[in-house]
């Protein structure tokens, strides 16, 4: 009895830590409308800067509090309120939603940069020199006494200000309808800055408290956001006293999980696990309500050619075969990531672009195929590829089941639980036996992976392995273009503009969203099994949520309607990172940064990079001139480079210069024609728009087309 005292006494006060962040994030939702998935970055931050005053400088405590919680956190919530969140206020849930992953994964990458991972940071307690007190049989650090006290405190004030002040009710109503609390005015930016401000203190504060009872690092100290996670879908995003009895409950099914469950080689995962399968439990069980601030924004998304898209297959082919042959082995191990990697990204087109599904475990989904092919695929067996795609689209299909109630915020939530679980339990687990089937995952380290063999050919080079990525990222990239021609792509199409509109019309949800799901985790997995072929040998921790947030944000900024976003996001995240610490390696931390920075000015293009980069570059491929030039020089280049005049380096200078100078050639030629044809009088005949005829007359006032289908549904569905 007296040892359960004990576990619940720590549970209790590791609860009051996951109470006083959750609260923190249930104020900026409920007062703002944005769930910030960077809460506990901000968090841990605070912790960083915590121990470089205290311990790094010597500091005393008291000044390093006051310069943390009252200067320091308030200043980074004003500067993300006024520099990241605002310029996006106005986009969908989804945008976002992105900008805060941008954030988390920036400021995990900043904490990585300015402290060394490698080096220990202990954190003393609080009070550390004082004696422990007793209650009854139970033993009570200071530490754990204030940490309960603060607690207790910060839910008192939050009631308070929440519904005894004028600024609570603000903040309250801000979210509802910003036009209407302006014009009773109240001041809605003020509101905003206001909410910001407590929710990154509250955050900062449980960073403090927690750091010492934890390793110091990044990425640890951020995710154990999940737990508060946990607490605040407990309080439905809304109510702080729910909010902290989910964390009571957080904080003692991990104290007791500690305590008490079994000592084997399967179970230490699962108390790591644990807050994300109690995360999961309770996104589905719980009801929620609408979400707050969720809007109706739409956007189209196009239609591709299948000649257009079987151009830029070639295209993907062909740049696969000039970097393998033009760069060096290392250079090929470092590179050749870019088309499996691709292959991933692409998986969120179908599932992100065309269906709306938010999902934050497709890294994960890749593991699962890498996992499969190392064990099927030992020595080559090309069935086994198959049988990769195969597992990683039922693990997704499962996923869709019970996240059939799920959309938004709580969609995302729920993935990257179902990726935390993964990452930190099954992922782990020892070979075992399910059925009398013996199931060996990533064996407690690393798996190996060889090439496939392809109708007699062993492919094990470097070269060869990225020829046949992209290949198969160029196929893919077919498939998921027939699929939006498709009529299950427009069907997706209209799943993601209106669910009820879709299930109304006759479409069934838990189908679709079944299908869209395996679709998706079947090509994530396919990626996966081309990652670990060229990595050779792959870990599980290159298959958690931090590392997959990258890889979804560049897709993002790429476009996620976009087919070719897949080679844009493999060729953008590994290209230009690499590069750069191969010509200044001093950068390595600095480019970390880079996805990040990306996602956050995603407000400035919320369509995405790929459509502006096909506008850029359409007079290029229209130019008789300037495109022959192109591939001319291109293929002079190459040729040096085969026969060993230049190196890989500067072939791809050569190449990038060349391409830059005749696209700018191109479109001064393209003005130049625009103003001629104006100047002659022709070019208000060549620009005039077609006339544009309401929904409801298609097949009246002109003839019907087949795209007029999906013109119409969307009309239903946007009504």
């Amino acid at each position: 009895m007296d040892q359960f005292i004990t576990f619940g006494i720590v549970g209790l006060s590791t609860a009051a830590i996951y109470a006083v962040i959750g609260s923190g994030l249930v104020l900026t939702y409920s007062t703002t409308g944005v769930f910030n998935f960077a809460h506990g970055a901000a968090g841990m931050l605070a912790a960083f800067c915590y121990w470089q005053f205290t311990v790094g400088w010597g500091w005393p405590v008291p000044v390093a509090l006051v310069l943390v919680l009252l200067v320091l956190a308030p200043a980074f919530a004003l500067l993300v309120e006024r520099a990241v969140l605002r310029p996006v206020q106005a986009l969908g849930e989804a945008e976002r939603l992105v900008m805060t992953v941008a954030m988390l994964s920036g400021l995990i990458a900043a904490a990585r940069w300015i402290w060394d991972p490698n080096v220990a940071r202990p954190l003393p307690t609080f009070f550390a020199d004082r004696k422990p007190f007793h209650l009854g049989p139970a033993t009570v650090t200071w530490h754990q006494a204030i940490t309960m006290a603060v607690a207790v405190a910060v839910a008192i004030g939050l009631r308070v200000l929440m519904y005894r002040t004028r600024t609570g009710a603000e903040m309250r109503a801000t979210v509802d309808d910003r036009a209407l609390v302006g014009l009773a005015g109240a001041r809605p930016v003020r509101a905003n800055q206001v909410a910001w401000i407590l929710g990154t203190q509250l955050a900062a504060i449980g960073g403090i408290l927690i750091a010492p009872t934890v390793t110091l690092d990044a990425s640890q100290l951020s995710l154990l956001i999940v737990s508060a996670y946990t607490a605040a879908v407990f309080g439905r995003l809304r109510s702080l006293p729910m909010t902290f009895v989910g964390a009571i409950v957080v904080g003692c099914m991990e104290s007791y999980l500690a305590g008490y469950l079994p000592q084997n080689a399967y179970l230490p995962g699962l108390r790591l696990a644990a807050p994300a399968l109690l995360l999961f439990a309770a996104l589905l069980a719980f009801p929620h309500r609408r979400l707050r601030g969720r809007d109706r924004r739409l956007r189209q998304i196009p239609v591709p050619t299948m000649a257009g898209t079987g151009l830029f297959a070639l295209v993907v082919v062909a740049f696969g075969v000039v970097l393998a042959t033009v760069l060096s082995a290392p250079d090929l191990i470092t590179y050749g990531p870019i088309f499996s990697l691709g292959v991933v990204a692409l998986s969120y087109v179908p599932l992100a672009g065309y269906a709306g599904q938010i999902s934050l475990c497709q890294l994960s989904m890749a593991g699962i195929g890498a996992v499969v092919w190392a064990h099927l695929g030992a020595h080559g067996e090309l069935w086994a590829l198959l049988v990769a795609v195969v597992v990683s689209a039922v693990a997704g299909g499962l996923i869709a089941l019970p996240a059939l109630r799920l959309s938004g915020v709580y969609l995302a939530l729920g993935t990257a639980a179902f990726a935390v679980v993964l990452d930190q339990w099954i992922f782990t687990l020892p070979t075992f036996k399910l059925f009398g089937v013996q199931i060996g995952l990533f064996d407690q380290g690393s798996v190996t992976a060889v090439g496939p063999d392809l109708f007699g050919l062993h492919l094990d080079s470097e070269s060869q392995l990225m020829v046949f990525a992209a290949v198969c990222l160029a196929l893919a990239s077919i498939g998921v273009a027939a699929l939006r021609r498709g009529r299950f792509g427009r069907r997706l199409i209209a799943l993601r503009d209106s669910e009820a509109a879709y299930a109304t019309l006759g479409g069934n949800l838990l189908l679709a969203k079944a299908l869209v799901f395996a679709l998706a985790s079947g090509i994530a997995g396919l990626g996966g099994a081309l990652y670990g072929m060229q990595l050779q040998s792959v870990s599980a921790t290159q298959f958690n949520l931090v590392a997959g947030l990258p890889i979804f944000l560049v897709a993002v900024v790429g476009g996620l309607g976009a087919v070719g976003s897949g080679l844009f996001t493999g060729t953008a995240y590994v290209g230009p990172i690499n590069a750069l610490i191969a010509i200044a390696p001093w950068s390595q931390n600095a480019v970390a940064l880079l996805p990040g920075l990306a996602g956050v000015g995603l407000g400035r293009n919320p369509d995405g990079v790929v459509p502006s980069m096909r506008s850029e570059w359409a007079p290029v491929a229209r130019d008789r001139i300037a495109l022959p030039v192109l591939v001319l020089g291109i293929a002079a280049a190459w040729v040096l480079r085969l026969a060993d005049v230049i190196d890989g380096w500067v072939f791809c200078g050569v190449a990038l210069v060349l391409a830059l100078a005749l696209r700018g050639w191109a479109a001064a030629r393209q003005r130049a024609v625009l103003a001629a044809a104006v100047a002659a009088g022709s070019a208000g005949a060549e620009a005039a728009a077609p006339e544009e005829v309401p929904v409801e007359w298609l097949g009246i006032r002109r003839a019907w087309r087949p795209e007029d289908e999906e013109v119409l549904a969307r009309g239903i569905a946007a009504g």
